[in-house]
């Protein structure tokens, strides 16, 4: 056998490159994969591998694709002949969906999204915890703390105990327990909470050799910095969000995930250059990069979506600056 038609190797190494290495470096795998399973009625790998994709696209920037890859897991995920284990990489699309539509600031689409995610994985603690997790996020964005809270303490209900071998399985899951863990101590004004979630999510991170997850564990970090201190800013805690953004948007470069690249470079651009001055110098840099990796995911939307994207409050200052 070709070991290119070996599907589950395939898809073995196509899930390490998404999240433990460049995502870009997964998606021509993957398409192989999803040719492959439907190929030879491999429908449980079809579905895996779908949805891999979707994740991989998505981590590029690569919106609608990712959109347009997720869907039909989610459509047909009530057909009758549809096995039980492609309904739970169904509930895993509708998370990925969700958090699209999170990312380009589509909260109330995403809630919906998730909600669907959380009824299709009815039974399957994995693909119930990605759902709930998914709502804590939603509702931070939509303002609803207790909502928000109620969801979080859902969620780290069904985490299994952390094995001290370096063997968990749930490290994706912790550390997107801890990410949620930093959004709602921010909405609730507890920063210094927010700093230790960071500091956890990006501790897990690293120690699951996960890139992508590092860049977003400090983007969340200069986040809570940068609400530890006084108004304006205290020297710190300014100097301390720096330090965590300007990694934050190394990391993300590294492994070319625009969603990441943006707000990191967009946040040092802001924070590095006072109020009163014209970006220069390393500020420039940074919004400049923060305007390309803007444009570069409103390539991939739909007409509707991209007008609205680029018309979100703060993606329109970006370019406007």
């Amino acid at each position: 056998m070709n070991p290119d038609d070996d599907l589950a190797a395939l898809v073995l190494r196509a899930e390490r490159s998404t999240f433990h290495g460049i995502p870009a470096d997964a998606i021509a795998e993957l398409e192989r994969a999803v040719v492959l399973a439907e190929a030879q009625g491999q429908v449980v790998f079809l579905a895996q591998a779908a949805w891999l994709l979707g994740v991989a696209l998505a981590a590029r920037g690569r919106f609608g694709a990712a959109l347009t890859v997720l869907a039909p897991l989610v459509e047909t995920a009530g057909d009758d002949d549809v096995p039980a284990q492609s309904v739970l990489y169904a509930s895993l699309a509708s998370a990925t969906i969700a958090s699209v539509h999170r990312q380009l600031g589509r909260h109330e689409i995403a809630q919906q999204a998730d909600l669907s995610a959380l009824a299709l994985g009815e039974g399957d603690d994995e693909a119930t915890f990605d759902a709930l997790v998914g709502l804590v996020a939603d509702a931070v964005g939509l303002g609803e703390v207790t909502r928000a809270s109620e969801r979080l303490a859902e969620a780290a209900v069904l985490l299994p105990v952390e094995p001290g071998d370096g063997s968990d399985r749930w490290w994706r899951q912790r550390i997107r327990l801890d990410w949620a863990g930093v959004e709602l101590a921010l909405l609730e004004g507890r920063s210094q909470d927010a700093v230790q979630a960071a500091g956890a999510a990006i501790t897990r991170a690293e120690q699951a050799g996960a890139p992508r997850h590092v860049a977003k564990g400090l983007l969340f970090l200069g986040l809570a910095h940068l609400a530890g201190g006084a108004e304006p800013t205290a020297p710190t805690d300014r100097a301390n969000a720096v330090t965590a953004l300007r990694r934050a948007a190394d990391v993300a470069e590294q492994v070319g995930a625009a969603p990441l690249i943006w707000p990191a470079r967009a946040l040092l651009g802001a924070v590095i250059t006072p109020a009163d001055e014209r970006p220069t110098g390393e500020g420039a840099v940074s919004l400049t990069i923060a305007r390309a990796a803007v444009l570069t995911i409103a390539e991939d939307l739909p007409p509707g979506v991209r007008a609205a994207w680029l018309a979100r409050p703060d993606v329109a200052a970006l370019l406007a600056g």
